[in-house]
């Protein structure tokens, strides 16, 4: 019986010369790997929809003997067109796909965390910073996992203490006017590389984090 589900599309990958490994993130489906069969064949239904972050809806079939289940069918609802014009914001997302594989299950309901990722995509491909935006991602991500750094006694300024702060506390529009400097972005992003190192695992250095 088929499912049906939401997702943002993290991974893309041939798996033949005809077919397609399509790794979504899903708030029922969590973290899930569908194969796409047919969908590199110029006629395929699948054609045009299954780019890096494009959010739709899905249908896919479980495999009894695989974590690779059978994608049936593909509904487009955002296509994200200007996160392909800048290789930097790709970045960030890979960053925040890297973190969020690093910290979460397959399979296993992630509605805090798509909700999340789903926001950082908005943000960005709506023309915001990408550095600003990811330490938003990364301070709120860490919370929904329970790793909550202690602001109060990090080894941070008191201006970028009280930046952290707000990422932590505020929603996501209202820290749209947040106007935090240069140094206090790249401070903070040298407290939360060490942190997440520490709580979650490696990630790249923060010096080649997208600005």
């Amino acid at each position: 019986m088929d499912e049906r589900a939401t997702g943002l599309v993290l991974r893309v990958f041939p798996l033949t010369e005809t077919s397609l490994v399509i790794h979504w993130l899903s708030p029922e489906a969590g973290r899930i790997g569908t194969v796409a069969k047919g969908a590199r064949r110029t006629k395929s239904p699948f054609r045009g929809k299954l780019d890096l972050f494009h959010l739709a809806e899905f249908s896919f079939r479980r495999s009894r003997r695989s974590d690779l289940h059978t994608l049936c069918e593909v509904v487009l609802r955002e296509t994200f067109p200007q996160l392909r014009t800048d290789v930097d914001l790709l970045d960030c997302l890979a960053r925040a796909t890297k973190l969020l594989n690093r910290a979460t299950e397959e399979q296993t309901p992630l509605r805090a965390e798509f909700e999340l990722m789903l926001e950082l995509v908005r943000r960005l491909d709506g023309g915001g910073a990408g550095e600003f935006w990811l330490s938003v991602f990364e301070v709120k991500f860490l919370a929904s996992q329970g790793q909550v750094p202690d602001w109060a006694k990090a080894r941070l300024d008191a201006g970028t203490r009280a930046v952290a702060a707000k990422m932590a506390s505020a929603d996501w529009a209202d820290l749209a006017k947040l106007r935090p400097s240069q140094p206090q972005l790249r401070r903070l992003a040298g407290f939360l590389d060490p942190f997440i190192r520490h709580h979650v695992g490696p990630t790249k250095p923060l010096a080649k984090r997208a600005g």
